[in-house]
C-alpha cells in the first residue's frame, strides 16, 4: 500500500471536517501499531498473503488478481480491530468458497508466527539500545504525549494487538508512563474487549460529552468508533516505510472513516495542538 509519488502538496494539519467544537480535550485515545509505534510495521505484508494462500486452495476461488484486490480491501477494511476477528473473517472466506476452515485461532497462531519473524530482530535491537526508540516510532509521538500531560490530558492506548505485547512494546519504547497503566488490547477473551467499549468506557466513568476526549488513529475503526460518539478524530496517515510523508492510500481511509483532521505524523504537533486548544477556548476551560 505504497503513497502516490505524485501526492499533492497539502497543509501540514489538513481539516477535512471542521464540524467540531475545539478547545474542550480531557482525554485522549492512542491507536498503537502505526500511529505511535513502527515496530510492527508491514504486518499488513505478512496477514494479505497468508489470507490469499489459505484462500487460493478453497474449490470455489475467484481468479487470483480478483482474491489479491478482495483481501486487500478485507484487510483495510478491519485494520485496528482485534486479529482474531480478521481471522474470524477469514473463516467465513474460505466457507463462502467451499473450503473447510481451520480453527480462528489457528489462523491467528500463524500469522503471529510469521510476524514474529518479521519483527523479533526490531525488538530485540530495541530493547538492547542498539536502536534508539525514535527510530521505531512514528515522528514527534512523544511530543504530541508531552504536549497533552502538560495540559492535563489523561491518556489511553487501546489495540486491536494482544495486551501484552502493547505493554512490553509500550516499555520498550519508553511510552508506557504517559498512559499511567491505561493500556488496553486484545484478550484471550476477545468478546470482553474492543475500542469501542474502551471509548464507552472513558465517556461512561468521566461523565464527558464527546469533544471532550480526542482519538488519534491510522485505522478506520478507532477513527469510526470516535465520530460514533461525537468524539474527535485525527487521522495519523503516516507514510510507515519512509516515516515521513502521508501515505496517500491511508489517507483515503482514514477520511473514509469520518476523520476530521489528518496529519502525516507528529512533527505537527505544535499547530496540531494549537487547533484542538485555541487560546480562548482553552483558557475558558482552565
Amino acid at each position: 500500500m505504497p503513497s502516490s509519488p505524485h501526492a499533492p502538496e497539502r497543509p501540514a494539519i489538513e481539516i477535512i471536517r471542521p464540524d467540531i467544537q475545539r478547545g474542550q480535550i480531557r482525554h485522549a485515545l492512542f491507536d498503537f501499531d502505526g500511529t505511535l509505534s513502527l515496530i510492527r510495521e508491514g504486518w499488513q505484508g505478512i496477514m494479505i498473503p497468508m489470507m490469499i494462500e489459505v484462500l487460493m486452495q478453497t474449490p470455489g476461488r475467484e481468479p487470483q488478481p480478483a482474491l489479491e484486490a478482495h483481501v486487500r480491501e478485507l484487510v483495510a477494511r478491519t485494520t485496528g480491530i482485534q486479529t482474531i476477528y480478521q481471522m474470524i473473517q477469514l473463516q467465513e472466506e474460505v466457507r463462502a468458497r467451499g473450503g473447510e476452515p481451520l480453527e480462528a485461532l489457528e489462523y491467528k497462531r500463524r500469522y503471529l508466527g510469521r510476524l514474529w519473524e518479521h519483527i523479533a530482530d526490531r525488538l530485540a535491537r530495541l530493547k538492547s539500545g542498539a536502536t534508539a526508540p525514535e527510530e521505531m516510532m512514528v515522528p514527534g509521538s512523544r511530543d504530541i504525549l508531552e504536549a497533552l500531560r502538560a495540559r492535563g490530558v489523561a491518556c489511553y492506548l487501546a489495540s486491536g494487538t494482544d495486551v501484552q505485547y502493547v505493554r512490553d512494546e509500550a516499555e520498550a519504547l519508553g511510552l508506557a508512563p504517559y498512559f499511567e497503566g491505561r493500556i488496553y488490547g486484545a484478550l484471550d477473551d476477545y468478546r470482553s474487549y474492543s475500542k469501542a467499549m474502551v471509548i464507552e468506557g472513558i465517556l461512561r466513568e468521566h461523565h464527558l460529552e464527546g469533544p471532550e476526549l480526542v482519538t488519534f488513529g491510522d485505522g478506520y475503526v478507532e477513527i469510526e468508533n470516535t465520530v460514533a460518539v461525537g468524539g474527535i478524530a485525527v487521522g495519523v496517515a503516516t507514510d510507515e516505510v519512509r516515516r515521513r510523508g502521508v501515505d496517500e492510500w491511508k489517507r483515503q481511509r482514514l477520511i473514509a472513516a469520518g476523520a476530521h483532521v489528518i496529519i502525516p505524523d507528529f512533527t505537527v504537533c505544535d499547530a496540531l495542538v494549537s487547533y484542538l486548544f485555541p487560546p480562548k477556548a482553552w483558557d475558558s476551560v482552565r
